[in-house]
């Protein structure tokens, strides 16, 4: 874990060099409400007829992102406010079910007064972070003949695994800002406190031992952390039409295997075609023992339609 979180912050910080020679980042700040966004719609569909011999299976997908940001400056103070918002679904032709490919909800705001004439604030940041819908792990199971007990069949069966709030995410605490603009900035929270929100349902099943549900003990409904986060942002132009997101997220817990560092890295590069078309390309990765002890790793693809929020 310690030289994987490394190799990311290693090639962060190449993102990072070529954010701080690009024009996007600028030292003048805008003062007053400012707002933007875009929603972008993408699809995906495959077809193949009966006689088609390649193999393969038809199937269609959607994918639904929205990013909109509220922003304030008034002379040394700064308030910057972000909603993310992703879900996406795919059915395949001889799927009985409609799958979740995409779902997450994000809402991170962050207000810092300046140190005299420096580029560092003090701050206090809030996170909170979950998913809209239901998640399910899904299975096969055999199909048993009523009369002589054989296997005739098989079906796909789906169990209920997350919801809305299960889990649910919600971290804040005070830090210093450095913040060279709206497109660069690293927060640092050594005190930050963090709930684990989830549904007690997944917690009193038998056999429940403390922890197996995002580190919930058994019975219980919330866990309480404290540690340190660091975050950094640092967005740039890449060519005309083609611009990079980063996003790094690490937190320390002070109370429990504090060498154990979550981590949760979003890259994202966005092409813009014209106005109201354009591709883009997520990719993420998270780390968190609580939930899982391996890489999560999601990404997506796609064209679509776009539409630019104000």
């Amino acid at each position: 874990m310690k030289k994987l979180s490394i190799l990311f912050m290693a090639l962060l910080c190449i993102q990072i060099a070529g954010a701080q020679d690009d024009e996007s980042v600028q030292d003048t700040v805008k003062q007053g409400w400012q707002s933007s966004g875009d929603v972008l719609l993408l699809f995906n569909q495959a077809a193949f007829n009966k006689e088609w011999r390649g193999g393969g299976t038809s199937n269609y997908a959607g994918n639904l992102i929205l990013n909109y940001s509220l922003i304030y400056n008034k002379d040394r103070f700064t308030w910057t406010t972000t909603f993310l918002g992703n879900y996406g679904l795919a059915k395949g032709k001889d799927d009985p079910f409609i799958r979740k490919t995409n779902d997450l909800l994000e809402l991170n705001s962050i207000a810092g007064y300046q140190i005299d004439a420096s580029k560092f604030f003090y701050s206090f940041f809030t996170n909170f972070r979950s998913q809209f819908a239901k998640g399910y792990k899904y299975g096969e199971e055999d199909v048993l003949d009523p009369d002589s007990g054989n296997v005739v069949d098989t079906q796909t069966t789906r169990t209920e695994t997350t919801h809305f709030l299960s889990p649910g995410y919600l971290q804040f605490g005070p830090g210093v800002l450095y913040k060279r603009s709206e497109n660069f900035k690293i927060n640092l929270a050594p005190a930050t406190a963090r709930f684990i929100f989830v549904d007690d349902k997944f917690t009193t099943v038998d056999g429940y031992e403390d922890g197996d549900y995002f580190g919930v003990d058994q019975g219980e409904a919330s866990r309480f952390e404290f540690g340190a986060s660091l975050s950094i942002i640092a967005n740039y132009q890449l060519m005309k039409n083609v611009s990079v997101e980063n996003l790094l997220n690490l937190y320390s817990n002070y109370l429990e295997d504090p060498q154990n560092v979550d981590l949760d890295y979003t890259f994202k590069l966005n092409l813009k075609v014209n106005d109201y078309i354009s591709a883009n390309f997520i990719f993420q990765t998270i780390y968190d023992d609580n939930a899982v002890q391996a890489f999560q790793v999601r990404e997506v693809i796609g064209v679509g339609l776009s539409y630019k929020l104000k």
